[in-house]
Order: C-alpha cells, then structure tokens, then sequence
C-alpha cells in the first residue's frame, strides 16, 4: 500500500512587506517550530497575525501549526481561508496541499481529495501532491469497499435475524399446538376414567345377570331349608299313615 507523504508547507521567508513586530513574531514561531514546540509557535504565528491580520506567512505558518497539533479542522479552515484569499497560484497550491492533509487526517477523504486536486491546477508539477492525491484516492476506494462489505454483512445479519424470529415464531405456534393436543388428550383421558368411574358405581350399587346379592342369596338358602323340612315332614307323615301290617292271628 502506498504510504502518505505527510509534508506541510511551512512560509519561512517573507511575500510581502510587513512590519518590523510582525517579522519578529513570525521569526519566533519559526524558531519553536523547528523544536516542534507547535503549541509555543502557534502562540506567536498568531500574535504576528494581530499585527498584521492579512499577512499570509502568519496565517499560513498559523495553520500548519495547527495541523502539526492534529488540531486539523482548525487547520483546515485556515487554509481555506487563505486558499480562498490569495491571488498568488503557489500560495493557493501549497494551501489546498496542506488543506488535503488536513481533510485527509479528518478522514474527510472525498473533500481531501478535491483539494489535491485544486493544488494540482495551481501546481501541475507538485510530485508530492499528486501522490497523497493517489493515496486519498486509493483509501476511498477502500473505505467505499469496506462500507459495502459492512451494508452487505448487516444486510445478512438482518436476513438470518429474521429467518431466527421466524423460526422461533414457528417454534412457539409448534409448541402452543403440542400443548393443545396434550391437553385435549389429558382431558380425554379425565372424562374416560370418569366415565368407567362412574360405570364402575353404577355396577356396584346394582347386580349383574346371574349374580346375587348376599341377602338374596340367604333367602334363598332359608327358602331351600324350609322346602327340606316341608318335604321331611311329608315323608315321616306319609310313614305313618302307609298300608296297613298283615295281622296273623294265633289262635
């Protein structure tokens, strides 16, 4: 992957004339921008530009402090500003350069890379620009890819959330007719052994065909000892009132 060429232009000497206190703070910025003391040079680039609010060396070196303190929307701004401003092609060159960086670093790639591009017509010979052009370019491309892995990645989750809300639905419609059936079947049940209770009651409070009851049955056997002893009786009558003996006489 091609890597970033980070460089910000930096108005070290002078375009226009300016006052003696301005060269004097722009001269101090500069100093505390080679230590990278960026805060410490910020702090001078902009009393120079109260000295001088048109002066673009302060507003330029103003903004690429700003951008090496990765303050880059405030960096940005500023060299619109001045891209926006300035009559002089270099000075719009260096300025949309530096604006891209700084659009880059936001992540705001689209914008960074019109602005490479506006470099490019007020520079068509800046190597540098037209590579960190070719570099934005090549992270849109893949950003825009990643962004529709990502659409087509959510696309599925919502696809298999939906086919698992189906099939849970599917599972509790399931589940409530099994528990239906159970039921009737649990209620089928209660009303046949009810039904063979209630048979089963019915059968013990009345006998059966060709079956007695225990008092019918005593009666019975009483009446059998009755009609016994009747025919008994009979019979010790009939005895005694059978054919009469032969009588010998003896005489």
């Amino acid at each position: 992957m091609k890597q970033l060429i980070i460089t910000t232009y930096l108005v070290l000497s002078g375009i226009a004339a300016f006052a003696q206190q301005e060269k004097k703070y722009i001269h101090q910025g500069n100093e505390w921008y080679k230590q990278r003391k960026y805060a410490e040079a910020e702090a001078s680039y902009r009393n120079s530009v109260e000295k001088a609010k048109s002066s673009i060396a302060g507003n330029f070196n103003l903004g690429d402090a700003l951008y090496k303190q990765k303050k880059f929307d405030n960096a940005a701004q500023k060299f619109t500003e001045i891209a926006a401003s300035s009559g002089n092609k270099q000075v719009r060159a260096q300025a949309y350069h530096n604006l891209g960086n700084s659009l880059l670093e936001a992540k705001k790639l689209e914008e960074s890379i019109e602005a490479y591009k506006k470099s490019l017509l007020n520079n068509p010979k800046d190597d540098q620009t037209r590579y960190n052009l070719a570099y934005a370019q090549e992270k849109l491309k893949q950003q825009q890819q990643q962004d529709k892995n990502d659409k087509n990645k959510d696309k599925d989750k919502k696809n298999q959330d939906k086919n698992k809300d189906q099939r849970n639905k599917d599972q509790k419609d399931q589940d409530k007719q099994d528990q239906k059936d159970q039921d009737k079947k649990d209620k089928d049940k209660q009303d046949q052994d009810k039904k063979d209770q209630d048979q089963k009651d019915q059968q013990g409070q009345q006998p059966q065909p060709n079956q007695l009851s225990k008092e019918d049955a005593e009666r019975m056997l009483e009446a059998l000892k009755n009609e016994e002893k009747n025919t008994q009786d009979k019979l010790k009558n009939k005895k005694a009132k059978g054919v009469k003996g032969r009588i010998v006489k003896d005489w």
